[in-house]
């Protein structure tokens, strides 16, 4: 990662990068073509000013594929990220402590070719959509990994940790007590 987008902090590393497959300029390729046609075809039979339409046409492919060059999906041990933009950018960190739950889909084209979708859900919405990605179940695994790694930071057991519950519930007992 060559970038200045992307802030990592000390102890911080990347395990996973990448981007929507190229194939996803296909769609605005066809659409692209259809236009040019339809542009030359007007031209031909009503006026020939209107080939320039079909700068139009090529335009949308074009688009496509500078969004894709400009996208870039990132899993650090800390954050997922997601950069988007031609023109701008967006950036956006999403603290894998804020994920609730991850899942990957695939077409029954993505699964013949290997790529689809993964989605992490946040709490209190926002959610985060790594699109048409090449092997999305590796990378939900991958991020469900770091989370998994990231909550086994949390000092403490299990055990220590309902002993603290317990004897907040009983301060509170007593506050509560007090109070009426």
């Amino acid at each position: 990662m060559s970038d200045e987008w992307c802030w990592l902090q000390q102890g911080e590393s990347v395990v996973w990068e990448g981007r929507p497959r190229l194939t996803t300029v296909l769609g605005s390729a066809g659409i692209g073509l259809v236009i040019v046609a339809v542009a030359l075809g007007l031209a031909s039979t009503a006026d020939a000013r209107l080939a320039v339409g079909g700068v139009v046409g090529l335009a949308v492919p074009a688009w496509s594929y500078l969004w894709i060059q400009q996208t870039t999906y990132l899993v650090t041990t800390r954050a997922v990220w997601v950069k988007t933009g031609v023109f701008g950018r967006s950036v956006r960190r999403l603290s894998l402590s804020k994920v609730q739950n991850t899942a990957y889909e695939q077409s029954v084209r993505g699964s013949l070719f290997g790529y689809g979708t993964v989605t992490l859900e946040v709490a209190g919405g926002g959610d985060l959509t790594f699109r048409r990605i090449d092997t999305p179940r590796a990378v939900q695994e991958t991020i469900n990994d770091e989370i998994g790694h990231r909550s086994k930071d949390v000092p403490g057991s299990t055990e220590q940790w309902q002993a603290v519950l317990s004897t907040i519930k009983e301060i509170r007992g007593v506050l509560e007590a007090h109070s009426q």
